[in-house]
């Protein structure tokens, strides 16, 4: 996703005069010959990533269209008060594109951590977009879209990843269908509960796009499972699977289902620190998203 990322956006800077990229020395070198060509809209502003959202707030006050980058827990958690004052604030629009996700980069501790980054950007304005791709051929067309227009984004890329690509998930795209509830999966997550679910009576959606959060299509999936039997709506179990802080979206569902009576269950990114180092497979499995603990997860959940 990173590498996609980066040959897009080059070829942004070479097609679209708006666009800027502004960094903070991560990934600085792969846009060195960008930057040669483009030294007015590509700015590195060294170790210094409150300063560079605030450039990118400027920039974008003029007319142009920056894109942000570095890890999700420099860009999003370190920046924050930026991104409130200097974007958010100001409506001035860019493009935030992290790499790193919860655990990507777990292997350098806490410090290159971040599971509550969107939930931090669900506190801004509700004009923010946030993708969260599954598969590297979902984030050209994602970053393309942002270039034609001002609103604000954030891009959060990660190395896990899908088998397959489906790039028109911007909303609710249902890829098996069943009768005793409905099973959410936002991004890379996707693998993971098709496995968990295989052989389970669920409908199974997907989105790479959870803000905003397609509440209408929700409704849809959830109408299309409620099976009506001795007193009992079966199918409006809905199981929300999330590659950040478990019910991050819980209220985004809540919202869409108010006058629905339903049961909810999230999962994603425990709130507790680990304090462990390990591998993205040891803290996949350490928070309960491996494909065995989704599947005893849900099917407890779904037959109680």
């Amino acid at each position: 996703m990173r590498e996609d990322f980066i040959r897009t956006t080059t070829a942004l800077l070479d097609d679209d005069p708006r666009t800027a990229v502004v960094l903070a020395d991560i990934s600085a070198e792969r846009f060195a010959p960008a930057a040669e060509r483009h030294p007015d809209r590509v700015v590195n502003v060294g170790i210094r990533e409150q300063l560079m959202v605030g450039v990118a707030g400027g920039l974008a006050l003029t007319g142009l269209r920056p894109y942000v980058h570095s890890y999700a827990t420099f860009l999003i958690d370190r920046a924050y008060e930026q991104i409130k004052l200097d974007l958010d604030h100001q409506r001035a629009g860019a493009v935030l594109v992290s790499v790193g996700a919860s655990y990507d980069a777990s292997e350098e501790g806490r410090t290159h951590q971040s599971p509550g980054d969107v939930s931090l950007i669900d506190t801004l304005d509700s004009t923010w977009t946030v993708h969260v791709p599954g598969h590297s051929d979902e984030v050209p067309d994602l970053l393309r879209a942002a270039a034609g227009h001002d609103d604000p984004v954030y891009v959060r890329l990660s190395a896990r990843s899908n088998s397959v690509a489906h790039p028109d998930a911007d909303r609710l795209s249902v890829l098996r269908r069943g009768d005793k509830g409905s099973v959410v999966a936002v991004g890379p997550m996707l693998d993971r509960v098709l496995a968990a679910t295989d052989g389970l009576d669920v409908t199974v959606a997907y989105t790479h796009t959870p803000r905003p959060f397609d509440a209408a299509g929700l409704r849809v999936i959830v109408g299309d499972n409620a099976i009506t039997g001795d007193g009992a709506t079966t199918g409006n179990n809905v199981v929300l699977v999330e590659p950040y802080l478990a019910g991050t979206s819980a209220r985004f569902v809540t919202d869409a289902l108010s006058d629905v009576p339903h049961r909810l269950l999230s999962l994603g990114v425990g709130r507790t620190d680990l304090r462990r180092y390990g591998s993205p497979d040891d803290h996949e499995r350490w928070h309960g998203l491996d494909p065995a603990t989704l599947r005893e997860k849900i099917g407890t959940f779904i037959d109680r």
